[in-house]
């Protein structure tokens, strides 16, 4: 390339100088006769304006108005040395038409790349190239050398090109090269002529690709038909001889011609010679889905790029499929994701894998837990976006939560949060993360977390799960007075405060929240359990503060109630005269209690955030 721009810019730039020096006139000794001496004064004559010269006619125009060049003539080569030669010489009068030939004889002799550079800069000087066929067909036969297949249909994609011999066989052999095997096939009666105008040696690329392309569209026969015009012992042709044989059932025949490619083709001809030996060894049931994964594996091992990698790891992906081997299926699919160059089929294969990421973590899942959540780290990049990427993180997050790893759950939701828009999505998210912190034993980071996406405007239900938690955080970390003046914002908060009072041991406080909640003692059905406890914590707090006036109200209104419960003999001594209170037996009547509290949820919250702390700190 770098060649190339030198040789565009002599081109361009010398050109000029040349044309210039060329047209100055010579400098004589003497004045011409009919020239006057500087010295002799001459009469003023009138000054006449200079003829008008004729804009020159683009090059577009003029490229336009010539025929479409046949197979015979389209691609003309151009040695080295006479390329040069033109460039330097060119004005600019024929730059254009000197840079034309360059770019066909580039492409005659299989230099696409330069060949499309020289056409680029043809059209930065001149835009209307764009709409010349025979421009159009030169870069699009240039992209298709390349493997830039959709660049190079579109640029053949022209009225003027659609009948045209030469063009419809160069589409052909594009659409067959990158796999799209009917369209391929559907240009072919139009591509026969300019087939047909080239010798053997210029026809033999074409005609690997018709039966390329006969073969993937399933029909092996024509693609024998064709083949049969290579000589036998060209690797290429062998390969393809391979593949149709093995199409058409004949595996020992498909086995030979592998063997043949293996022993007498390049590196790449032999790693499809083993690929194909495998298929077929599969097609004909001699060679076991095991054995035959790991011959594969060994050639994926020594071999990468192209299509025969890909096709490696689209037999890699069926053979995992049939062993119910995720890992293995999913390794196979991201390989040719990231670097299979899949085409139009990454829309389809991309869906497959997201469902599989799916499908490991979900509620029917049996894979174990760390391998799915590794497989999903491993392959991050392929999963879902927006909705179905959340219902899959979500998924992850409730059996991790599931399986008591709070901390790991957090870690994968606070990694979710950081990047989800800061709106009022954030709540529900944040509210998840908090919780999880609370139940890893790590209070701090739930407040931490809240207090980082406090900015936003949530509902008022959001905000108040929002601001019970944060006070569930400050009380678990010791921060008591905080934690109850969180709380008075929060509609309904009286049950929440008597928890705190509880788990704080604040008895002057637990026996002023507490009054607001105790039940009434006929209710239906008896004192439920946590109204039990809702009252043997009230008596708690009274004899722990000695004030035998509010344990006798206790004993008056709730003793018929708690007479047959079993809680009774508890009742009964937690109520009795303040004199007659055994401390000593706090602790079994304490431990008699129901876990049941005024608080519900948020009190178990509590509970369980205790017992974390309390683990968190032994280790």
């Amino acid at each position: 390339m770098i060649r190339l721009a030198i040789a565009l810019a002599i081109g361009a730039g010398l050109a000029g100088p040349h044309a210039a020096r060329a047209a100055e006139p010579s400098h004589p000794s003497a004045p011409h006769p009919s020239t006057p001496h500087p010295s002799t004064p001459t009469p003023a004559q009138p000054s006449l304006p200079a003829p008008a010269r004729p804009a020159p006619v683009p090059f577009a125009a003029e490229l336009a108005a010539q025929p479409l060049p046949p197979a015979r003539t389209a691609w003309t080569a151009m040695s080295e040395q006479a390329a040069w030669a033109a460039l330097a010489t060119a004005t600019p009068a024929t730059r254009q038409a000197t840079r034309w030939r360059y770019a066909v004889a580039l492409i005659a002799r299989d230099r696409a790349g330069e060949a499309l550079g020289v056409l680029d800069v043809m059209a930065a000087d001149d835009t209307g190239l764009a709409k010349v066929a025979a421009w159009r067909r030169a870069r699009g036969v240039a992209l298709g050398r390349l493997g830039r297949t959709d660049p190079a249909i579109a640029a053949l994609d022209d009225p003027a090109l659609a009948t045209d011999p030469e063009t419809c066989l160069w589409r052909m052999r594009i659409l067959a090269e990158a796999g799209r095997a009917a369209p391929a096939l559907g240009v072919l009666g139009c591509a026969m002529p300019a087939l047909n105008a080239r010798g053997a040696k210029a026809r033999r690329p074409f005609i690997l690709a018709a039966a390329r392309a006969a073969i993937d569209a399933g029909r092996p026969g024509p693609a024998r038909d064709w083949l049969d015009r290579i000589p036998a012992t060209d690797a290429a042709a062998a390969l393809l001889h391979g593949e149709a044989d093995r199409a058409l059932g004949a595996a020992a025949t498909s086995r030979r011609w592998f063997d043949l490619a293996a022993r007498t083709g390049d590196p790449e001809q032999r790693a499809a010679a083993t690929l194909g030996t495998i298929e077929t060894d599969l097609a004909a049931r001699t060679l076991a889905p095991p054995a035959a994964a790991r011959r594969l594996a060994a050639l994926l091992f020594r071999w990468r790029g192209g299509m025969v990698e890909r096709r490696g790891l689209t037999l890699a992906m069926s053979l995992a499929t049939r062993r119910g081997d995720e890992p293995a299926l999913l390794a196979a699919a991201a390989a040719l994701l990231r670097y299979g160059n899949v085409g139009a089929d990454a829309a389809p294969l991309s869906a497959t894998v997201q469902a599989h990421l799916v499908a490991l973590v979900a509620p029917q899942s049996t894979m174990p837990l760390g391998t799915a959540a590794g497989l999903l780290w491993d392959y991050r990049d392929l999963m879902p976006t927006g909705a179905d990427g959340d219902r899959v993180v979500w998924m992850l997050a409730d059996r991790l939560q599931q399986a008591g790893l709070y901390r790991r759950a957090a870690e994968l939701l606070e990694r979710r949060l950081s990047t989800t828009q800061r709106d009022v999505e954030q709540g529900p998210l944040s509210i998840r993360v908090a919780t999880l912190r609370i139940l890893a034993g790590a209070p701090d980071a739930a407040v931490r977390v809240l207090r980082e996406t406090a900015m936003i405007p949530y509902p008022d239900g959001i905000q108040d799960e929002r601001r019970r938690l944060q006070a569930v955080a400050l009380e678990l970390l010791g921060r008591h007075a905080e934690a109850v003046a969180t709380l008075a914002d929060i509609r309904d908060a009286t049950p929440i405060r008597a928890e705190f009072d509880w788990h704080a041991r604040d008895w002057s406080g637990l026996a002023a929240s507490g009054t607001a909640l105790l039940p009434a003692p006929g209710a239906r059905g008896g004192l439920s359990a946590e109204g039990q406890a809702i009252v043997l914590r009230q008596a708690i707090a009274h004899a722990m503060l000695g004030q035998e006036a509010a344990l006798a109200r206790l004993n008056r209104r709730y003793a018929r109630a708690f007479a047959a419960l079993p809680t009774a003999p508890v009742f009964a001594m937690l109520t009795a005269p303040v004199g007659g209170f055994d401390p000593a037996r706090l602790d079994s009547a304490m431990t008699a209690l129901s876990a049941a509290g005024p608080a519900g949820a948020i009190g178990d919250l509590l509970t369980a955030g205790q017992a974390a702390r309390t683990s968190t700190r032994l280790d």
